[in-house]
């Protein structure tokens, strides 16, 4: 009884998976606002209350391809800062950069689904905090074990006019005991990097930047100089 239990777990977990990936296929085609699954289980020659079984919502599998994308983005990224030496913190920003630039290129669909405009109605739910943080995670430790090791250059004082940061809880986690003056640059970093990647995934350096592996070698590089590594040299 016990293996054919497995067996029907197993079989269920393979349907499961080439539901999402059909469903992948029709991002593609239709973005997620699109998403139907009868359509899916149409491309699948299933029925539509076969599919349901699997996923009793469209929500349902929303949630599933924004887990699944978030853990394949965070995976790369955690992959490319392991293949560094752990106190080569320049060489390993600027290895988490590339991997993000270079997951978005190959998956700009999925890109879109976690990054791009919210879809109508839908409302994330916890379980995809988690799965959502893990390459944000990446860059935070990377700012706060550079920091720890003293190898972040001091930065200006903030102007007095700008306030404190006031960083949420989870930011607050990720960073550690880091002063607000790093968590604020690493922020910045952040959203710069994303910023970079978003517009070239969704075509707003069309027509008017060339060269775009080596101007984003140097946007790193100006972003490691922004949080304030001693080699922010644009070289991979």
């Amino acid at each position: 009884m016990k293996a054919s239990q497995t067996a029907r777990e197993r079989a269920r977990a393979e349907l499961a998976g080439e539901i999402t990936r059909t469903a992948r296929r029709r991002l593609a085609t239709e973005g997620a606002a699109g998403l139907s699954l009868r359509a899916v289980a149409r491309d699948l020659g299933m029925a539509s209350s076969a599919v349901y079984r699997y996923f009793p919502s469209k929500d349902d599998l929303l949630t599933t391809l924004i887990i699944d994308g978030y853990n394949a983005l965070g995976q790369a990224v955690e992959e490319a800062d392991a293949a560094r030496g752990t106190a080569d913190f320049p060489g390993r920003w600027r290895a988490a950069c590339h991997a993000v630039r270079g997951w978005a290129l190959a998956h700009p669909h999925e890109y879109a689904l976690l990054f791009g405009s919210p879809v109508p109605d839908y409302r994330a739910p916890r379980d995809t905090v988690g799965p959502a943080a893990r390459n944000t995670a990446v860059l935070a430790r990377i700012a706060a074990e550079a920091h720890r090791a003293g190898a972040l250059r001091a930065a200006r004082r903030p102007h007095p006019d700008t306030g404190p940061l006031s960083p949420s809880p989870v930011v607050r986690e990720l960073f550690g005991d880091c002063p607000e003056e790093v968590v604020a640059r690493a922020l910045s970093a952040w959203t710069a990097l994303y910023g970079w990647v978003g517009f070239e995934v969704f075509g707003q350096f069309d027509g008017v930047l060339e060269g775009r592996e080596s101007a984003f070698s140097q946007h790193v590089a100006h972003l490691a100089g922004l949080l304030g590594l001693a080699d922010g040299r644009a070289a991979r």
